[in-house]
C-alpha cells in the first residue's frame, strides 16, 4: 500500500483525499506543526474556522499549550512511533467558551517521498465526550445505588443471572443470613446452603423465568446462625430487573426481619385465646366493645343464654332484642351518660328468659372503660351477671320484714305503754333509781320502734305505697325545730346558717324525717369531731337547698354513688364500724325523689362529708 501510494498518489492528492474523508483528519507539517490539511470534521471538533489552515497548531489552538498534545506530536515526529489516545481529556475553546472534551485519536508520522525523513504528523480523531459523560453518569448512579443499598434500613441483595449469583449484599442481609461478604460472587444455593428444601430457590427461579415480582409477609425461613439452624420471619420481595429488551438479568431482594413482631403477635393471640377460653368458662356474660361502644366480642355464656348467633354490634338493637321494654330507655340513658363522662356504670335490668314464655330474669350489668395514657377511651369491657335468685330472695326478705314489722308493731306499742306506766308509778313511789331504768327501757323501745318504722317505710317504697301528705308549712320553723331537738341529744355543736325561706308545699313529717336522718348520720360518722354545720337557702331556680356538713370519716370516691342504695353501709377504719341497717339514706333519697327533688353528697375520705337535698319551694310534689 505504501508503494502504491508512493507511485500513484501525490502528496497533494492525499491532502485532497483527507479533506473529503468522513472522519476528522488533519496533516500537521514541520517542527511547528503547520496545519496543512484540516477537513471540516476536525475543524468542527476544534471549534475553529477554515482560515486556520496554514497556521501553526499552537497559533490556531493556543488553549492546548499547557496540555500534553504538543509533546505527543513531537515524540511521534522524533521517534516515528504512532501514538493512540483513548478518551483523552482536552480543554478546547468553542464559540468563545472553554469546554471539557474527550477524544479517541491516532498520531502517525508522515515521511518524505524516499522515507528518509519524517516531515509531519497525521491526525485521525473521534470525539467521545458524550460517551465519557454517559459512562461517568452511569458510574455515579451505580455508586449511589451501591451506597443506598449498603446504608439502607432494609436487608437488600442482588442476584445476577439464572444461577442467581450474589452480586450485591449489604450488611443487613449478610447479618440476616449469618454470613460474611465471602458469599458475594457465589451462587445463592452455595452461599446459603440451608435454603435447599425451602421454597425460596424455586421462587427465585419462577421470578427469573416469568419476570413477575413476588412478595410475601411474615414468611417463615430457617437460617443458620452460629452453627445452629434457627427460625425467623421476614417480609420480603423478589423484583426482576430487566434490560432494554425486556429480558430479566438479575433479581433485587428486599427483606425486613419481623421475627419479634410475629412472635409478639403470636403471644398476643395465645393470650387472647387463653383469656377467651377463661371468659367462656365463667358463669357470667362478658362482652367487649371498641372506643365508640360498638360491641366486638361476646363470650360463650351470651350465646348460650340468648340463643343469638353472630355479633350484634349495635347496642340499641341488642338492648331491644334482650331487655324488658321498661328497661330499654333506662339502659340506653345510663350507657350514654357513661360514654359521655368516660366512666363505668352499674345497672340492674331484666333479660328475656327464652326458656319461659314471656319470662324475664334479673341481671346486674357492669362496664368499665379502658383508657390510654392520655385518658382517652380505647375499649369497653362489660359483664352481665344473673342475679335473679338474689332478687327473688331479696323480695322474700322484704316481704318477711314487712310482715314481721307489722306483727311487731302492736306488741311494741303495748310494751311502750307498759314502760311509760311503770316509769310514772315508780316516780310516784319515789323509786327514782328504778324509774331511770324504766326510762332507759322506754328509750330502747323508741329505737326499736324507729327501726321498725324504717323497715315499714322500705316495704312501702318497694311496693310503691309510700304516700306524701302535702301541705303548706313554714320551712324555717321546721329547720329550727329539728336543730333544737338534735342539739338536745348530742355533744356536737350544731351551727345553723339559714336564709329566710318561708312557707313551702310538701310533706312536713317526711322532710323532717330526712333532716333528722342527715343530722344523725353526721353526728354518728364524726366521732372525733365536735362540730356540725347546717345550711339552708333559696336558689335562683326557686328550689330550696338544705345541707348538713360534718368533719368525720368521709366517704371513698368510688363509694359515694352507693351510699343511697338499700342496706348499704359506710364503714370507718379497722378500729370501728358504725351500727345501723343502711336504710336511712335509702329512705331519705326516695322521699326526696317523690318530693320532686334530688339528694347528693360531696365528700373527701378522712375529712368529712356534705349531704344535701334540693326540693321545689312551690311546685306540687310528685
Amino acid at each position: 500500500m505504501k508503494n502504491f501510494l508512493k507511485s500513484n498518489i501525490s502528496q497533494e492528492s492525499l491532502a485532497l483525499l483527507l479533506t473529503q474523508a468522513p472522519i476528522a483528519l488533519s496533516m500537521l507539517m514541520g517542527d511547528d506543526f503547520i496545519i496543512q490539511v484540516a477537513n471540516p470534521q476536525i475543524l468542527e471538533l476544534w471549534g475553529k474556522p477554515a482560515n486556520i489552515i496554514g497556521s501553526k497548531l499552537l497559533d490556531a489552538l493556543p488553549e492546548i499549550k499547557d496540555q500534553p498534545f504538543i509533546d505527543f506530536l513531537k515524540n511521534v515526529k522524533k521517534t516515528g512511533n504512532p501514538y493512540k489516545g483513548y478518551k483523552q481529556l482536552a480543554y478546547i475553546v468553542r464559540n468563545g467558551k472553554t469546554e471539557e472534551c474527550y477524544f479517541d485519536f491516532i498520531y502517525a508520522p508522515i515521511y518524505n517521498d524516499d522515507e528518509s525523513e519524517i516531515i509531519g504528523v497525521s491526525v485521525v480523531a473521534t470525539e467521545t465526550t458524550d460517551q465519557v459523560l454517559a459512562e461517568r453518569k452511569v458510574a455515579e448512579t451505580e455508586y449511589k445505588f451501591e451506597t443506598l443499598i449498603k446504608e439502607a434500613d432494609y436487608a437488600i441483595g442482588l442476584y445476577a443471572g439464572k444461577d442467581h449469583i450474589i452480586e450485591v449484599a449489604n450488611d443487613k442481609i449478610l447479618n440476616a443470613w449469618g454470613k460474611t461478604n465471602a458469599v458475594i460472587g457465589k451462587k445463592i444455593r452455595e452461599g446459603i446452603p440451608e435454603l435447599e428444601g425451602q421454597p425460596f430457590l424455586q421462587i427465585l427461579k419462577d421470578v427469573y423465568e416469568t419476570g413477575e415480582t413476588y412478595s410475601a409477609s411474615e414468611d417463615k425461613v430457617l437460617l443458620e446462625k452460629n452453627g445452629k439452624l434457627e427460625t425467623f420471619y421476614y417480609n420480603f420481595s423478589y423484583k426482576p430487573l430487566k434490560n432494554e429488551n425486556g429480558e430479566v438479568y438479575a433479581i433485587l431482594n428486599f427483606a425486613t426481619d419481623v421475627t419479634d413482631l410475629v412472635l409478639a403477635k403470636k403471644q398476643v393471640q395465645d393470650n387472647e385465646d387463653k383469656y377467651k377460653n377463661l371468659a367462656d368458662s365463667l358463669p357470667i356474660i362478658i362482652w367487649t366493645a371498641d372506643k365508640d361502644g360498638n360491641i366486638d366480642y361476646y363470650n360463650k355464656k351470651w350465646y348460650d343464654y340468648t340463643g343469638f348467633e353472630g355479633i350484634i354490634d349495635d347496642r340499641k338493637s341488642a338492648s331491644q332484642k334482650i331487655l324488658h321494654p321498661d328497661d330499654v330507655d333506662k339502659a340506653m340513658k345510663v350507657w350514654k351518660t357513661s360514654q359521655k363522662n368516660k366512666t363505668g356504670y352499674e345497672i340492674e335490668y331484666q333479660f328475656k328468659d327464652r326458656e319461659k314464655e314471656n319470662g324475664y330474669r334479673w341481671f346486674l350489668g357492669k362496664a368499665v372503660p379502658i383508657k390510654n395514657d392520655q385518658g382517652e377511651v380505647i375499649q369497653w369491657i362489660g359483664t352481665c351477671t344473673d342475679i335473679d335468685e338474689f332478687k327473688q330472695f331479696q323480695q322474700q326478705k322484704d316481704n318477711f320484714l314487712g310482715i314481721a314489722s307489722h306483727e311487731l308493731k302492736t306488741p311494741l306499742t303495748s310494751l311502750k305503754l307498759y314502760s311509760q306506766f311503770l316509769e310514772k308509778n315508780l316516780k310516784k313511789q319515789d323509786d327514782h333509781n328504778n324509774a331511770v331504768v324504766a326510762l332507759k327501757m322506754d328509750e330502747q323501745i323508741n329505737k326499736l320502734n324507729n327501726l321498725i318504722n324504717d323497715l315499714l317505710d322500705v316495704t312501702k317504697i318497694q311496693n310503691g305505697k309510700i304516700l306524701l301528705n302535702t301541705s303548706e308549712f313554714n320551712f324555717d320553723a321546721l329547720v329550727n325545730e329539728i336543730v333544737e331537738e338534735q342539739q338536745m341529744s348530742t355533744n356536737h355543736r350544731i351551727y345553723l346558717e339559714s336564709e329566710s325561706i318561708g312557707n313551702i308545699l310538701g310533706d312536713r313529717d317526711r322532710i323532717s324525717q330526712v333532716m333528722s336522718n342527715l343530722i344523725n348520720n353526721a353526728i354518728k360518722y364524726s366521732p372525733n369531731s365536735d362540730k356540725i354545720q347546717i345550711k339552708s337557702k333559696l336558689l335562683e331556680n326557686n328550689n330550696i337547698l338544705f345541707c348538713v356538713k360534718d368533719y368525720g370519716i368521709g366517704i371513698p370516691e368510688n363509694k359515694k354513688d352507693r351510699v343511697f342504695e338499700q342496706y348499704y353501709r359506710v364503714s370507718g377504719t379497722k378500729e370501728h364500724t358504725f351500727p345501723g341497717l343502711g336504710l336511712g339514706l335509702y329512705i331519705s333519697s326516695e322521699i326526696i325523689k317523690r318530693s320532686g327533688g334530688k339528694i347528693f353528697v360531696n365528700s373527701v375520705e378522712g375529712k368529712g362529708s356534705d349531704f344535701c337535698f334540693e326540693i321545689p319551694r312551690a311546685k306540687t310534689p310528685n
